[in-house]
């Protein structure tokens, strides 16, 4: 995938991370999430920027194969981190300006409709909130060892 004309992103976003704990099909790794951040143009506006450390399960049939301390790489596709931008940042935005502009133009005041467009960023994220698992489900990363 190509942004911009010169400059081709990386097909996989990949965090260095070490393995906190393993069960069977499960490994909980923690990650270092500015080590791979500071290249990254959405950094100042994604979740992951924020923190330094974060734990990420990862399913897969190998899990017994890795150790408690071990160092990994941890992965997730590009076009997911695209996706989470979309219903986090650019759907809440556009919901939000939907609804005061339909407000205005059914005639209710300046304050009635931001009262209402505020409503609609609690309900969408209500909404977003009652689908995490079924999003979870497509949010596939991989690991390997170092």
């Amino acid at each position: 995938m190509y942004i911009g004309i010169f400059v081709k992103q990386p097909e996989q976003i990949e965090h260095k991370g070490v393995v906190l704990s393993v069960e069977e099909g499960i490994v909980r790794v923690t990650i270092e999430v500015n080590e791979a951040c500071g290249r990254c143009s959405a950094r100042r506006s994604c979740a992951m920027g924020h923190t330094t450390k974060r734990e990420i399960e990862v399913a897969t049939s190998e899990a017994l194969c890795y150790s408690v301390g071990e160092c990994v790489k941890v992965g997730a596709k590009q076009s997911l981190g695209v996706v989470a931008v979309l219903l986090c940042y650019v759907a809440p935005l556009f919901v939000l300006l939907l609804t005061m502009i339909i407000a205005q133009l059914l005639g209710y005041s300046d304050g009635i409709s931001a009262i209402v467009g505020l409503g609609s960023q609690a309900l969408y994220f209500v909404v977003l909130a009652l689908f995490k698992d079924r999003l979870s489900k497509k949010v596939i990363f991989t690991i390997n060892k170092i």
